[in-house]
């Protein structure tokens, strides 16, 4: 990812869903790009995340672009932990078989 500002003014898009009124959230401008990643990832619900893209400068950043800038070693915000993963169903019922 060469020469990519994450302090840069950005502009979120929502994706346009038809079958729905209006999307999960509005177009929202963010005063830097590691804020306007951050919140797509962390607050926006998947189906509003799937189709909406990311405007910094004169590069579009879909929902896999801002998932890798998310994911950069360069990003410079605190990221929210990962919610444990549930133990699989069959683990669930071998533990009470034995």
């Amino acid at each position: 990812m060469a020469s990519f500002s994450f302090n840069t003014a950005a502009e979120l898009f929502p994706a346009a869903i038809r079958k729905k009124k209006r999307a999960g959230f509005a177009y929202r401008r963010v005063g830097t790009a590691a804020e306007a990643v951050r919140f797509a990832i962390e607050e926006l619900p998947a189906d509003s995340l799937n189709g909406a893209y990311l405007q910094v400068d004169e590069a579009r950043f879909d929902q896999v672009g801002i998932r890798t800038l998310y994911e950069s070693q360069d990003f410079p915000l605190p990221r929210r932990p990962r919610a444990p993963q549930p133990a699989p169903a069959e683990a669930k019922t071998d533990e009470k078989a034995a």
